[in-house]
């Protein structure tokens, strides 16, 4: 039947409308136009102009093009080569040939490569061809160095630019590779592209930059030297890899790792007790994956520890409290990059339920209990000399207090100073300039054994101990600059000694304790935008008096296999 209509068509009998295109006529029959292309269809039932006419004049194709459409519509065959692809697909997809149009996404993803991507995925772009776009963008992202060396890759427009480099599945064997890939792409049209390059730059995340190339180039380069913008993403580079101990402080996409980078960010949980039996796990929490893998184990099984992160490149562990109740004076660092556990020069005290902080390359220990009685001591650690000293003492001696480290001060919310555990309200801030320590606001409950982190600059306090009748869920948040406190959204469950840690601008909350002998084996976390929290996994035992920080790591290390996957006592 489609033959003969085929020869109906070229000898022009019972045709009943005629294409026009660039000067040609194609008679045609109205029914098998419709029959194959929505686009004819609305134009022949509907009330168009074109419904009355006899003659139709046909805008923005090729007459040879619509000729190979209508010879498909007439044979239900078509010839797609890398010379008519486009044009049949912006044609088809002008007339809803949706056949060809498929036929044509599916040429087009079969040849794509490293030197045609970009063209293709634009072209997809504008075409509204979604699974080709997706596809091509995947290819790009995947293949991102071959495909930056290539001119069509230099033709982007900077929108579509800093789309792909803002990406966080962009797959570069380094930072560096973006970099040049950006100034590539800024020397082929300098003139036109200069005064928004900050824009470009600002998604290349130039803190993941090796410092040595940071400095010998990056800084060095004209086009950065003469932008103030630049300049200043230049200098937030600079600053994260100069305060280690900060980078908390700098929450942005910028400072975040690529996922191919061959290094994960993960929250790491160490020690605590699991129904009174304490622990020498080490775990990580992948917040991506949802899913849980060991570490090297502790030497020793230890909970109510002080734990930190430097920079978020190794761990030190410090105090705590031994299964036979005795407090501990001990400092661990773990090494990522061995996997191992290092002891280093103990604190002059022991100090179990103490607080535990980085500031400014020092780390602080801070009150506690020393076996015998709850401390107003603090101890300053320097990380280079591997030695202790004593700073001034606290305004008050206290047990499990929470502790951050921001603006370049310390801050100790809270904390036990009776026998029944109760919390303050007190807020004691040490500035380690002067050696003074200070009050700040109170906390809008009292509260111990809460749980602390800095996000966004803001002090946050998470759960802990409220009074002699009950564990909260209450959070609030300290903003440093304006010394005030804000209620946010609470928990979904009540949590004494619960581990907390800052990982992708979300905060992690692991375990805790519910009541007496009710321990908590969930995670939950926060999103600062939306100000709510959601319970998104479990932990391998529930726990209380763990610690838990952010840390990054070398992939190759958490997925290398062990003996012993997951410490127990």
């Amino acid at each position: 039947m489609l033959a003969g209509l085929q020869t109906l068509r070229r000898n022009s009998k019972l045709c009943d409308v005629t294409l026009c295109v660039d000067g040609r006529e194609f008679p045609c029959h109205r029914c098998v136009l419709a029959a194959f292309s929505s686009y004819f269809e609305a134009m022949f039932s509907g009330n168009m102009v074109e419904s009355q006419q006899n003659k139709v004049t046909i805008n923005g194709i090729e007459s040879s093009i619509l000729e190979k459409l209508l010879d498909y519509a007439y044979t239900s065959e078509i010839t797609i080569n890398r010379q008519n692809v486009q044009n049949l697909l912006a044609a088809s997809n002008l007339l809803e040939i949706m056949q060809v149009k498929e036929a044509c996404c599916h040429y087009l993803e079969q040849n794509m490569d490293e030197t045609n991507v970009v063209g293709i995925h634009c072209f997809a772009e504008i075409h509204a061809c979604d699974d080709l776009q997706q596809k091509s963008r995947d290819f790009i992202l995947q293949n991102f160095t071959a495909v930056s060396q290539n001119e069509e890759f230099n033709n982007l427009s900077q929108s579509k630019l800093t789309e792909l480099l803002s990406d966080d599945e962009l797959i570069v064997d380094s930072e560096e590779t973006v970099y040049e890939a950006a100034m590539r792409w800024l020397d082929h049209s300098s003139e036109n592209r200069l005064g928004e390059f900050h824009h470009v730059l600002e998604c290349v995340r130039l803190p993941m930059i090796n410092p040595y190339y940071l400095h010998d180039f990056v800084e060095q380069n004209d086009v950065i030297k003469s932008c103030e913008l630049c300049k200043k993403l230049v200098d937030e580079a600079k600053n994260f890899h100069l305060l280690p101990d900060r980078r908390t402080e700098f929450n942005n996409k910028r400072t975040r790792i690529r996922k191919s980078a061959g290094f994960v960010e993960v929250v790491v949980a160490v020690g605590g007790e699991d129904d009174k039996v304490v622990l020498r796990s080490v775990e990580t929490f992948d917040p991506i994956t949802l899913t849980w893998k060991p570490l090297a184990c502790l030497p020793f099984a230890i909970s109510k520890h002080g734990l930190v992160s430097v920079g978020g490149a190794s761990l030190y562990l410090a105090g705590g409290e031994y299964p036979d109740g005795n407090a501990s004076r001990s400092v661990w660092r773990y090494d990522p990059c061995l996997d191992t556990w290092d002891e280093m020069q103990s604190m002059q005290t022991p100090r179990s339920e103490l607080g535990l902080a980085m500031l400014d390359g020092y780390m602080y220990a801070v009150g506690g209990w020393d076996g015998s009685m709850r401390l107003d001591t603090v101890e300053q650690y320097n990380l280079y000399t591997n030695a202790w000293c004593l700073v001034s003492n606290m305004k008050m001696a206290l047990t499990s207090p929470a502790v951050a480290a921001v603006d370049g001060c310390l801050f100790v919310t809270g904390g036990a100073v009776l026998e029944d555990g109760d919390g303050i309200e007190l807020v004691q801030c040490y500035n380690p300039r002067s050696d003074i320590w200070s009050e700040k606001s109170p906390m809008l409950i009292p509260r111990s054994g809460s749980g602390a982190c800095v996000l966004d600059g803001m002090i946050y306090i998470i759960g802990g101990w409220h009074a002699s009748t009950e564990n909260t869920n209450k959070v609030e948040c300290f903003n440093p600059r304006t010394n005030q406190w804000t209620q946010k959204a609470s928990l979904s469950e009540r949590r004494y000694r619960p581990g907390v840690a800052v990982v992708g601008g979300k905060i992690y909350v692991c375990g805790g304790e519910e009541g007496w002998d009710r321990y908590h084996d969930t995670i939950e976390c926060y999103d600062p935008e939306s100000d709510s929290w959601e319970i998104i996994a479990e932990m391998q035992s529930s726990r209380s008096w763990l610690s838990c920080v952010s840390m990054v790591i070398r992939k190759e290390i958490i997925n290398k296999e062990r003996s012993t996957p997951f410490c127990n006592v």
